[in-house]
């Protein structure tokens, strides 16, 4: 990036807007207006439209410190977009609003955005909207990703039934473990300037902090195979809490394998420098985006097919509660200790 720094002022909000989209090309023949009018529109063609939206605050939700812009215009577009799968739809539009400081000049913009339109890019999504306004202090990102699914083909968390196999995709709580080590080369760094951060080998865990994927795969392979999961969510606080969301909305219990929870070598290394549990981290840390689902169990046959899902346990009457069982083979309560947002704390 060049060293030179123009002020958003120097453009204001419309210019702005013009500069940052000039380059969009519509991929969805849905988007039938895009950005440059009062408002999209949008024609699914008789599929039904999936919407939602995420709202990330400086100092909530990430630190600028150790987090590259482009990286953060990546990962706002893709945590939307995993919403989106994880009702069974594909993503085809975003809108995204921004609250700024006077801090960010129109180059730091142009970084944020080009992690936004490779998100856009990968996905195959437009984006068709947003608003700009000045914040007192910080970066406050909105996205707003819209999708389509064939009629009633969508999947909620409310709808698992008895006997169903408890499954998830990829591996749980890398993330967590990269914002520890994160976290403690901040610390180090504040203490003393000169000290280079220490992050070496631990590319894996930090990568899926900082530039998560979402699964669109799995939603693809579940429509080559025929798999419609009886309900699903994704993983964003932690595997606990998003089994127990699904367990309180469907009105059933579970049974949980710690042996069957996915883990990653890179992780299980990193989490013993810290001296914690693996488990504990996938259970608890968060911010994987990956999908956690049930199925029929005549369903298993076609998971074989597939080395990115688990299955980890399955679902049982309410009365049976939530429950994991150790690989020492006990038996506890699953409890929820992922991230709050309004607490802005880990348990």
């Amino acid at each position: 990036m060049s060293d030179q720094r123009t002020e958003v002022a120097d453009l204001g909000e419309f210019g702005l807007i013009q500069h940052l989209t000039r380059n969009i090309e519509l991929q969805n023949a849905s988007s039938i207006v895009g950005v440059g009018d009062d408002a999209a529109v949008i024609d699914h063609f008789g599929k039904q439209t999936v919407v939602t939206t995420d709202m990330l605050i400086e100092g909530v939700h990430f630190d600028l410190m150790y987090t590259p812009l482009k990286h953060l215009g990546y990962k706002s577009v893709v945590i939307n977009l995993s919403d989106v799968y994880a009702m069974n739809a594909t993503p085809t539009q975003i809108t995204i609003s921004l609250g700024l400081s006077n801090r960010f000049s129109v180059e730091a913009l142009d970084e944020f955005y080009e992690g936004v339109y490779a998100a856009c890019s990968k996905y195959g999504v437009d984006l068709v909207g947003g608003d700009t306004c000045s914040s007192q202090k910080g970066f406050i990102i909105s996205v707003t990703a819209i999708g389509e699914v064939t009629p009633d083909t969508y999947v909620k968390r409310s709808t698992a039934q008895k006997g169903d196999l408890l499954c998830c995709s990829g591996d749980l709580g890398a993330a967590y473990v990269g914002l520890l080590f994160l976290e403690r080369e901040k610390k180090i760094y504040l203490e003393n300037p000169n000290i280079q951060p220490d992050l070496e080998g631990e590319s894996y865990v930090i990568g899926r902090l900082l530039k998560p994927e979402a699964r669109k795969d799995i939603i693809e392979f579940f429509a080559q195979n025929n798999i419609r999961p009886t309900s699903m969510i994704d993983i964003s606080d932690g595997l606990s809490s998003e089994i127990l969301h699904i367990c309180q909305e469907s009105g059933l219990g579970c049974r949980l394998y710690e042996e069957k929870i996915p883990v990653a070598e890179e992780m299980r290394r990193a989490a013993f420098k810290f001296e914690i549990d693996p488990t504990a981290c996938a259970l608890s840390g968060g911010e994987d985006y990956e999908l956690l689902f049930t199925l029929p169990q005549s369903d298993h046959e076609k998971l074989v097919l597939n080395e990115q899902i688990s299955v980890i346990g399955y679902m049982t009457e309410a009365a049976d509660n939530a429950s994991i069982i150790t690989k020492g083979g006990n038996t506890y309560p699953i409890t929820a200790q992922g991230w709050n947002a309004f607490k802005n704390t880990r348990g």
